[in-house]
């Protein structure tokens, strides 16, 4: 993750904290896919159809299909549900540790993508 990310912590700004993390998960997974879109959107397309465009596994059972399903509603609720309230709406509060939780997240989220060998 970005260095910035880890100062706005330091210095107490949890909300920015998650929000600038998140739009590192989101120009990755832009880059990765070549896909310009953002958010939501583009979590659903790049991870979603058949066959995804960004491959979490091989996809050969319905294991790994359900895995690949599911990461997809991860990546996009995790743009929808946090980083989409702390980028439009000001005011937003976070405590160390609801931050801690987001960045955990995101960590995650940016692990099973180099996982896949994806970056």
């Amino acid at each position: 993750m970005p260095e910035d990310v880890r100062r706005l912590f330091d210095n107490g700004h949890y909300a920015q904290a998650t929000f600038e993390a998140l739009k590192y998960l989101d120009e990755e997974v832009q880059r990765i896919s070549g896909d310009s879109d953002f958010g939501k959107s583009l979590m659903m397309r790049v991870f979603g159809g058949v066959p995804p465009k960004l491959r979490l596994n091989p996809g050969m059972t319905a294991s790994e299909q359900s895995e690949q399903e599911g990461f997809k509603f991860i990546f996009a609720g995790t743009m929808a549900g946090i980083r989409n309230p702390r980028g439009h709406k000001s005011g937003v509060v976070d405590d160390p540790d609801t931050c801690l939780d987001h960045l955990s997240l995101t960590s995650m989220l940016l692990r099973k993508i180099e996982e896949a060998g994806l970056r």
